[in-house]
């Protein structure tokens, strides 16, 4: 008789990679563990809410509310790693004894406060860069070709694609350029462990080194595939939304894109689950297939003491219920 292989848990347990470490995100817990500047493993459980509010259950609501916290909630994170990662390291002889400057201090007395707005100010950057930048770009070549083009409903639909492309495109130089930063190749190499240690987990097997390195460092739940959806779903929505409203002006049309971002990470948020629980649907599987690609440059392949931190953060967030996680 030939083996029957067992089914493979799909998780609702995510992370986010940081400096030097990870954040495993689970049904009950969130933790960080990060490699200090001394070589040992810091592990410490982050704060999580046990409530769970009235929208955070509804759906194409629940995406935009998660999407926000899990933001603060991956600042705060990222903030304490790089601290933790410089423990244990020697200190320049010039910073032996050196006082906090005021900022320091500031930021110290008013660490959530400063959580809060540096999470307000990465949404307002994304969307000035991903959703503002590329309307502005077509609204501007709008301009040069005359409106009595432009307000034709063929040319709505066809200057609503080319936005579409366009904020692709620069999604994916962004993605490019910042993997020429220095050490992000380590952030990135943090990642694929998370990924694979999320794989380990669902095949049911060990949580050791050896078993996580055989992963592969793509996964379909991912924060990039999620990302690629409210790109694409982006194009849909503003496309319609251009045919329904036709060109009202530079203002009218800037508000109306910004309007519409939690209804496209709503939708986003909905078909990720979808897909997720239906990955052996060929359209499924296909849906996802741009965000896999993606990871390519998001991930690398991780090194032992690398998964090490990446077991430590996922063990931390298990469950003891083991349906508590289920997807």
């Amino acid at each position: 008789m030939s083996e029957v292989k067992p089914e493979i848990k799909k998780t609702t347990i995510g992370g986010q990679a940081l400096i030097e470490g990870i954040m495993m995100v689970g049904p009950n817990r969130s933790s960080i563990a990060v490699r200090k500047g001394d070589g040992t493993i810091h592990v410490e459980e982050v704060g999580q809410s046990e409530r769970v509010t009235f929208f955070e259950t509804v759906p194409f609501i629940r995406g935009c509310i998660r999407f926000y916290k899990m933001l603060v909630k991956g600042t705060d994170a990222l903030m304490k790693s790089a601290d933790l990662s410089e423990e244990g390291s020697p200190k320049p002889a010039e910073e032996e004894g050196k006082k906090p400057s005021a900022l320091d201090q500031y930021m110290t007395k008013h660490y959530n406060l400063m959580v809060t707005l540096s999470a307000i100010l990465g949404i307002l950057l994304s969307v000035g860069l991903f959703i503002l930048l590329p309307w502005l770009i077509v609204f501007l070549a709008t301009k040069i070709m005359g409106s009595a083009l432009a307000d034709t409903r063929w040319m709505q639909i066809v200057l609503n694609l080319a936005e579409g492309v366009l904020r692709m495109i620069i999604f994916f130089l962004y993605l490019k350029f910042s993997s020429k930063i220095e050490g992000i190749d380590r952030v990135w190499k943090y990642h694929g462990a998370e990924h694979k240690t999320i794989a380990c987990y669902e095949a049911g097997e060990p949580l050791t080194v050896e078993n996580i390195l055989k992963y592969p460092r793509f996964h379909p739940r991912c924060g990039t595939s999620f990302m690629f959806l409210v790109l694409a779903i982006s194009i849909l929505i503003y496309t319609v939304a251009g045919i329904l409203i036709g060109d009202r002006g530079f203002l009218i049309s800037a508000v109306t894109r910004i309007i519409l971002i939690p209804i496209i990470c709503g939708i986003s948020f909905e078909i990720l689950r979808f897909v997720g629980r239906h990955d052996k649907n060929l359209i499924c599987r296909g849906l996802s297939k741009p965000g896999l690609w993606l990871q390519k440059i998001t991930t690398a392949e991780p090194d032992a003491p690398i998964v090490e931190v990446a077991i430590a953060a996922m063990q931390a967030v298990i469950p003891e219920d083991a349906d508590a996680d289920v997807w």
